[in-house]
């Protein structure tokens, strides 16, 4: 995976935490503070449910469409 090297301020705090982690786990603290990120913008989530499904890329965009036209429709049906 291509990664872009970004500049952050974080609390000396929350750094340290990082780096143990980090430590404790054997991982580099940009992979913890990148897990961290991944999970609380529920990247982790959606890598998750890919990975279940069952569904060919084609298959899942129709069906998202159909559901959002689906809840379209009834929006405009409630007064």
């Amino acid at each position: 995976m291509r990664r872009s090297k970004a500049t952050v301020y974080l609390d000396p705090d929350v750094l340290r935490a990082a780096r143990v982690h980090a430590a404790r786990t054997g991982k580099s603290a940009s992979d913890v503070v990148e897990d961290a990120l991944r999970e609380y913008l529920g990247l982790g989530l959606l890598q998750r449910i890919r990975a279940k499904a069952d569904l060919s890329e084609d298959e899942a965009m129709k069906l998202a469409n159909d559901e959002l036209h689906a809840m379209r429709a009834e929006r405009d049906r409630d007064p």
